[in-house]
C-alpha cells in the first residue's frame, strides 16, 4: 500500500463555497506570505453550490469593497421588488410591508447565482495566491499526539466497490496546517466529527433543518420582470401540518431561480418534500408564470434552520468551524451567505493574528468571542425564535408569534425568552397515525419525477466506487423504518437514491442508488433511526450545477 504524501500550508480550507472563499481571500490580505489553500469536493467550484438567492452585500462590501466594479455577476441584478404571499389552495394574500420589520424587505439586495458568485470570488483569492483544489475531497480528519487538528487527507481515488485498488489507484494527500478551516456547508460529514470529538454542541440547540428543492427556468419575456422577488407560505404545507415555503426570483435573461423549502421537523412520514414542491407549482399564480417555459436545472441541497441558539463552539485546538458549518442563517430573511461569509472572515482575522504571535494547533478564542460581538449576532439574536415559534405553534399562530418577537426585538424590548428545538430525526410519527397522502402524476410540462429532475442536476458519480451513504446497521431500515414509518427515506430524498424492492415477494431490502445522490445530506438528518451516514464519495462526484 502506498503511503500517502504531504503539503504543509499556514491554513487549509474544506470547502470552497461563500465561507472558505472569503476566509482565504481575507488571510491573504492581512498576510500576502501566508500559505493557504481551499480542498473543494466538487468537481469545479461552485459545482455543488445551491441557493435561492437573493444576496446580502453587507459582507462582501467589508471584504472587497469594489466587487461591483470588478465584475462580479451577482452585481447584474438589484432586487427592484419584493413580494410575500400566504397560499391558499387557489388564490393568495400578499403580506404588506408596513407588517414587517424593514430588515425583511429586501432593499438593496441582488439577486443571482451564488454558484457563479462563488466562482468569481475563487478567481478573486487565485488572484492573491490562494491554492484552491476541485475534486479532491477532504475525507479525514488528522490529528497531532496532544489531540489538536494537524490538517485533513483527501480521499483515495480508484478504490472498488468491494475495496480492493482498481488500476487507476492514487492514495489521497495529506494536508498539513497550523490551523485548519472547515467551510463543508450544513451538515457537512467532518464537521459531525469535530462536535462529538470535541463536544462543540455541549452548550447549544441540536441544529435544525429544512430541504430545498430549486429549479432555474426560461420563461416568457412578456411574463419576466428582472429583479422582481416573491416569497409564498401557507400551502401546500398546510394540509399535512408542515411549514416552509416557496421562492421565486426574476433574475437574468428571461430566467427565474424558483424553490420550495421543507421544515425537516415535519411528523407525518408520509409527506413527501420533492412532491410538495411540484404540486405548490402547480397554484394558479404560480403556474401561470411557468406556462410557455422551459426548466432547464434541478437541484437540492439541506439548509440550516436552528438560529443564534444552535450555533455550536466554533473553536477548538487547531482549527475552527465557519459558515454552514456552523450554522448562520437567517431564517425569516432567508439569507446566510453575508453571515457565512463574514464568519469566515472574521475567524481569518482570529487566525491570522495567532500565526504572527507564532502561534500554532490551539484554540482561536478570539474567533468565537469576535463573533459573538458582530452584527451576525446582533442579526441572528433579532430571529432567534422565529424558527422554534412556528415549529411549536404552527404556520398560522406561530408566524404571529414569530412576527410579534421580531417586532419587539427590533425595537429593543424583546421577550425574555430563547426557545429550544428538537433534532428532526425525533419528530417523525408512526406511519398508523396518519393518512397517506394521494399526491398527483406529474404533467411532464409544470410537474416533473425525481429522476428527470436528477438528470438535469448533471450528477455523476464513478459507478464502481464504494457507496457513501453508509449503514450502520443494514437490517434497520427493514426492520424499523418499513415497519413504524413506511420507509420515509424512499420519499425525503429529493433524488429517488432509495427504494424498498422485493417487498411484493415478503423479502423487502433498501436499495441505495447512490449515483442519484445530489448531496443534499437530507437522509443523513432526517432518518429516524439515525442508521444513514454520509460520508464524501470519491473526488469530483456529485451534481455539476452550472449556474445555481
Amino acid at each position: 500500500m502506498s503511503e500517502r504524501e504531504s503539503m504543509p500550508y499556514d491554513v487549509v480550507i474544506v470547502g470552497g463555497g461563500p465561507a472558505g472563499l472569503s476566509a482565504a481571500i481575507r488571510l491573504k490580505q492581512l498576510n500576502a506570505d501566508l500559505s493557504v489553500c481551499i480542498l473543494e469536493k466538487g468537481s469545479e467550484v461552485g459545482a455543488h453550490i445551491l441557493s435561492g438567492a437573493v444576496f446580502d452585500p453587507k459582507a462582501i462590501d467589508e471584504l472587497l469593497p469594489d466587487w461591483k466594479e470588478n465584475g462580479c455577476p451577482m452585481a447584474d441584478v438589484p432586487v427592484t421588488e419584493n413580494h410575500h404571499w400566504v397560499m391558499s389552495g387557489s388564490g393568495h394574500m400578499p403580506i404588506p410591508h408596513i407588517l414587517t420589520p424593514g430588515w425583511m424587505h429586501n432593499k438593496g439586495t441582488y439577486t443571482g447565482s451564488l454558484g457563479n458568485l462563488c466562482r468569481w470570488l475563487a478567481s478573486q483569492a487565485e488572484n492573491l495566491g490562494v491554492e484552491i483544489f476541485p475534486g479532491f475531497p477532504a475525507a479525514e480528519i488528522l490529528y497531532n499526539d496532544d489531540g489538536s487538528v494537524k490538517g485533513v487527507a483527501t480521499g483515495d481515488m480508484g478504490v472498488a466497490r468491494d475495496g480492493s485498488h482498481k488500476s487507476d489507484y492514487m492514495p489521497g494527500m495529506e494536508l498539513h496546517a497550523k490551523y485548519t478551516l472547515f467551510a463543508e456547508g450544513a451538515r457537512g460529514h467532518l464537521t459531525k466529527q469535530l462536535k462529538a470529538q470535541f463536544d462543540l454542541e455541549a452548550d447549544c440547540q441540536p441544529q435544525v433543518y429544512g430541504i430545498g428543492m430549486k429549479e432555474l427556468w426560461d420563461i416568457d419575456p412578456d411574463k419576466h420582470h428582472e429583479g422582481r422577488v416573491i416569497h409564498t407560505q401557507g400551502w401546500p404545507l398546510s394540509e399535512s401540518d408542515s411549514w416552509g415555503g416557496g421562492f421565486l426570483y426574476h433574475q437574468a435573461n428571461n430566467q427565474v431561480a424558483l424553490g420550495f423549502v421543507v421544515a425537516l421537523d415535519y411528523k407525518n412520514p408520509h409527506v413527501f418534500p420533492f412532491e410538495e414542491f411540484q404540486r405548490w407549482k402547480q397554484h394558479p399564480e404560480i403556474r401561470k408564470i411557468l406556462e410557455g417555459g422551459k426548466r432547464i436545472s434541478y437541484g437540492a441541497r439541506a439548509i440550516n434552520e436552528g438560529g443564534w441558539q444552535s450555533v455550536p463552539k466554533l473553536a477548538f485546538p487547531g482549527g475552527a468551524l465557519i459558515g454552514c458549518s456552523a450554522g448562520f442563517v437567517n431564517v425569516p430573511r432567508i439569507k446566510g451567505s453575508h453571515t457565512a461569509m463574514k464568519s469566515g472572515m472574521l475567524a481569518a482575522e482570529a487566525v491570522s493574528a495567532a500565526i504572527a504571535a507564532g502561534r500554532a494547533h490551539d484554540e482561536v478564542v478570539d474567533y468565537q468571542a469576535n463573533l459573538n460581538e458582530s452584527w451576525i449576532a446582533s442579526e441572528l439574536k433579532l430571529v432567534k425564535n422565529a424558527q422554534p415559534a412556528v415549529a411549536k405553534y404552527g404556520a398560522d399562530y406561530g408566524t404571529v408569534l414569530a412576527g410579534i418577537d421580531m417586532w419587539m426585538r427590533t425595537l429593543g424590548i424583546g421577550l425574555p425568552i430563547t426557545m429550544s428545538h428538537h433534532a428532526d430525526h425525533k419528530e417523525i410519527g408512526r406511519k398508523d397515525l396518519y393518512q397517506p397522502i394521494d399526491y398527483p402524476k406529474p404533467d411532464g410540462v409544470i410537474s416533473f419525477d425525481r429522476l428527470s429532475s436528477v438528470f438535469l442536476s448533471n450528477t455523476n458519480h464513478e459507478e464502481d466506487q464504494p457507496c457513501h451513504l453508509q449503514l450502520k446497521d443494514p437490517e434497520v431500515p427493514i426492520t424499523v423504518n418499513l415497519a413504524l414509518y413506511d420507509a420515509p427515506e424512499t420519499r425525503y430524498c429529493p433524488a429517488g437514491v432509495y427504494e424498498i424492492v422485493g417487498k411484493d415477494e415478503g423479502q423487502p431490502r433498501l436499495q441505495i442508488n447512490a449515483q442519484n445522490c445530489v448531496h443534499c445530506k437530507t437522509c443523513d438528518i432526517k432518518d429516524p433511526t439515525q442508521n444513514i451516514n454520509w460520508v464524501t464519495p470519491e473526488g469530483g462526484g456529485g451534481p455539476n450545477y452550472p449556474n445555481m
